[in-house]
């Protein structure tokens, strides 16, 4: 065999240098490979019945849930009529290592004169919820007036603690997906001024009965992740 010039010594010290940059990659590619949580797997629901781990929770009215496809891809469909009604499931998250929610919808129709600033008007088309261990929540929404961007409380009991942020307003967007991601951990902080603690829940849901009105929304994937989608 032939050794092209390096000594027992070199080729031993080339292999250990071998090792060590190989395990080097090993390392640096683990740290940097995506992690996630998919939350809502819109490919495991099937036509009246619910995964075991998420349930149905209706405040008011008949609520109007179905899995559906949209160009070949799974996801779910909302239509609420004067309803109220949530989709829910516990999850164990911590949003120091997985702090981006990620998730895909659409809007095809607004409840008419809605906007979440007003308890008499607050309906959404589509909002997503996500509880914290301390029982503090943010609230992710598809508003029909309040401008995109905004950032207020949503509560208006005492004791309950719910932050509002409009990812989506109005029409213009409407009947299109939207992809969207959130720095749960850095929005936390905006909203209570304290790192957030460990996601104990999460919540999709949709509302019309304050307006009176019907409100239609769909959802694709949901998952935590350590990355922006």
């Amino acid at each position: 065999m032939e050794t092209y010039g390096f000594t027992p010594r070199l080729r031993g010290l080339l292999k250990k240098l071998f090792l060590i940059g190989s395990t080097l990659f090993l390392v640096f590619g683990a740290s940097t490979t995506p992690l996630a949580i998919i939350a809502l797997n819109t490919s495991a629901w099937t036509a009246g019945h619910y995964p075991p781990d998420w349930k149905v929770l209706v405040n008011h009215g008949r609520p109007e849930i179905e899995p559906c496809k949209d160009d070949d891809v799974a996801c779910l469909h909302l239509r609420s009529v004067k309803a109220s009604f949530a989709l829910e499931r516990s999850v164990d998250v911590d949003p120091a290592q997985l702090p981006f929610l990620a998730w895909r919808w659409k809007v095809t129709h607004l409840p008419g004169g809605a906007d979440f600033r007003h308890s008499s008007t607050d309906d959404q088309a589509a909002q997503v919820l996500v509880g914290f261990a301390d029982r503090r929540v943010l609230t992710y929404l598809w508003d029909s007036s309040a401008p995109k961007g905004t950032m207020a409380s949503a509560s208006s009991l005492p004791l309950v603690h719910i932050f509002a942020v409009v990812c989506e307003s109005g029409g213009a967007q409407a009947n299109r997906w939207i992809q969207e991601s959130r720095n749960l951990a850095e929005d936390y902080m905006r909203a209570y001024g304290k790192p957030a603690p460990r996601v104990k829940g999460l919540r999709i849901q949709i509302n019309s009965q304050h307006t009176g009105t019907v409100a239609e929304s769909y959802f694709g994937e949901v998952a935590f992740r350590n990355t922006p989608q």
